[in-house]
């Protein structure tokens, strides 16, 4: 029994696929829920001067509410589109992804000129004397410099080659969302082929693990900026994995974890095992050899290339919160949880 079978029977607008009526999707409450909470605590810790991002859950362990987000949002597009190459077929499906990449490009580029006249607006006000667009490195639009060209500033960012700071989430989406198809036609010839795929583009976004049998030069990755080495934050040949193992049990291409009090308990030890090498454990009880143990393994748990600590630790806190929400989440109480699950239905819309 897949995911897949467990979804709420709570009903959205039928949707169409390129113009065409679809049956009523079933929309499962538990990924409008996380999503939701994935994009409050995102908000937090983006928040200047926030107490409470010292005490988000990426301080306790490896994985944070990015693993949420990125995983969910592999569930939702199993159910999004996973059904329009059953009923279409991979042609079909694969344009209403493309659709769907190009909605999410002028999403990208409409956020980035909203937030950029925005922090014109407010850097003119002068309230405190505050330059909120140069806070946000965004100084090559303004600033003429020998290390960039500003007539081409514009350019570069609306063809990626230059993916502003804070701004790389959505074209890691993009990225992610495009390989959907070629995840789909292995699908249909072996489902181990999809597993090859998978984890072959995960091992080749990461830079430690390549460099170390001196294959760094065929690292995939990137760049964000023509001017310097540096490449996108997320690197969407390494968060793939988490996109699409959400997608792969939603699709009912990965079962259903058994509930034992076995798995249980190993997925407990798992999660909290993570505290002392964490930045509680560093920060709140002064474990120097767990900052000596970061820096030394910093690959594993690398946020850009995603390192397979972070994995391993969602995984078994996703195991964890799962069998608490309960069957179909009925654990999570409504009433608490109604604008978690209005932010969580906006999400990638």
């Amino acid at each position: 029994m897949s995911l897949a079978d467990t979804a709420s029977t709570m009903k959205s607008r039928p949707v169409t696929a390129l113009g065409e009526q679809s049956g009523t999707r079933i929309r499962d409450l538990r990924l409008d829920f996380f999503r939701g909470l994935a994009m409050f605590i995102i908000l937090f810790a983006h928040t200047p001067g926030n107490k409470f991002t010292l005490w988000i859950p990426a301080r306790w362990g490896f994985s944070d509410a990015t693993e949420i987000f990125v995983f969910c949002s592999g569930m939702a597009s199993a159910i999004a589109f996973g059904g329009a190459f059953a009923r279409s077929g991979w042609l079909l499906g694969t344009a209403r992804v493309l659709f769907r990449v190009w909605q999410v490009y002028w999403a990208h580029v409409g956020l980035f000129f909203a937030t950029l006249a925005l922090c014109v607006f407010l850097t003119d006000l002068d309230i405190i004397g505050r330059n909120y667009w140069g806070q946000l490195n965004l100084w090559m639009i303004f600033v003429e410099s020998d290390k960039w060209d500003n007539p081409g500033m514009l350019l570069s960012f609306m063809t990626l080659r230059w993916v502003p700071n804070y701004f790389d989430i959505l074209p890691m989406y993009m990225i992610v969302l495009l390989m959907m198809p070629i995840v789909m036609a292995l699908a249909r010839i072996d489902l181990r082929l999809v597993a090859a795929f998978v984890i072959g583009v995960w091992l080749m976004g990461q830079t430690a693990l390549l460099a170390g049998f001196g294959l760094g030069h065929l690292h995939l990755e990137f760049p964000a900026e023509p001017w310097t080495d540096r490449t996108w934050f997320f690197n969407p040949f390494g968060w793939q994995l988490i996109f699409f193992t959400g997608f792969a049990f939603m699709r009912g291409w990965l079962p259903k974890p058994p509930v034992t009090p076995t798995l249980m308990v190993f997925a407990v030890l798992l999660v909290v095992a993570n505290i002392p090498l964490s930045s509680i454990g560093v920060r709140e009880f002064g474990f120097e050899w767990a900052r000596d143990w970061r820096a030394a393994y910093q690959p594993l748990i690398d946020k850009s290339d995603f390192g397979i600590l972070r994995y391993v630790h969602f995984l078994s806190l996703a195991y964890v919160v799962w069998v608490l929400a309960g069957d179909k989440g009925k654990t999570c109480w409504r009433p608490v949880t109604a604008r978690w699950h209005a932010a969580g239905r906006g999400c990638w819309r």
